[in-house]
């Protein structure tokens, strides 16, 4: 981790909470919606994955652990099967792309998910070869920086019954991230455990104000939420890849 200013420590800190709170009140997107942040501030995915990689195991961890016999193991199975290869295809690509074509890559793949919001457009899943190719697609987007789980879980949630779908896609989030953090360490990646600790607080905080505002987002308009979001992520990730391509 490099020297930060005491107003960039804050802004870390801010961004923890975020991703905190968008993980536990719209049940994913704690990565995918806090990455262009991040990358603002030091753009460098490989320094900002482990964090949020370990934060993701730990609070999937919190969720589930007595909720396993709410998880649908034979399609996870299933599922694993097809996400495998493009997992560890997209952290080869992670790991071996130069920062210049990442980082764009990043801003992109999320701009998109960012337009989806603002449309309120869903990925549907009608058929099983588009499962597949969208199982791929998530598999891929997972291992190059954690931001795969809006396709993945569109996939799930015509396969998987509405009462285990939650817990299953937790799981399958803990698997998937333990996949590229066994790869951090293969390749020596620092996993930036102290700094994953003294930011666990703070990401715990936004969990915490996740599980209270969840229900009351659903209630008030969960559509309007996601809409105001979207464009607060395209407006991002718009400004990141022109900086990043210029």
């Amino acid at each position: 981790m490099p020297p930060l200013t005491t107003i960039e420590w804050a802004l870390v800190c801010l961004v923890f909470v975020w991703s905190g709170f968008v993980r536990s009140g719209l049940g994913f997107g704690g990565a995918a919606l806090a990455m262009p942040l991040m990358l603002f501030i030091i753009d460098n995915p490989l320094l900002w994955l482990p964090i949020v990689a370990t934060h993701l195991l730990i609070f999937s961890a919190l969720t589930v652990y007595n909720r396993l016999h709410d998880v649908d193991w034979q399609y996870l199975k299933k599922a694993m099967l097809i996400l495998l290869i493009p997992k560890l295809i997209g952290v080869f690509g992670l790991l071996n792309l130069p920062n210049d074509l990442l980082v764009p890559l990043i801003y992109g793949i999320t701009f998109c998910y960012g337009l989806t919001y603002v449309f309120n457009y869903s990925f549907k899943s009608k058929n099983r070869l588009v499962d597949n190719i969208l199982l791929v697609m998530g598999g891929y987007a997972s291992g190059t920086s954690l931001i795969g789980a809006p396709l993945i879980s569109a996939v799930f949630a015509r396969n998987v019954a509405i009462e285990k779908l939650r817990n299953t896609l937790f799981v399958t989030w803990m698997i998937l991230v333990t996949i590229k953090m066994s790869t951090f360490v293969a390749f020596e990646i620092d996993l930036q455990f102290k700094y994953s600790l003294y930011l666990l607080p703070v990401a715990a905080i936004g969990h915490w104000l996740g599980l209270n505002m969840h229900n009351r987002l659903i209630q008030d308009g969960g559509d309007k939420y996601k809409r105001i979001l979207g464009i607060v992520l395209v407006v991002i990730c718009g400004y990141g890849l022109l900086t990043s391509i210029a």
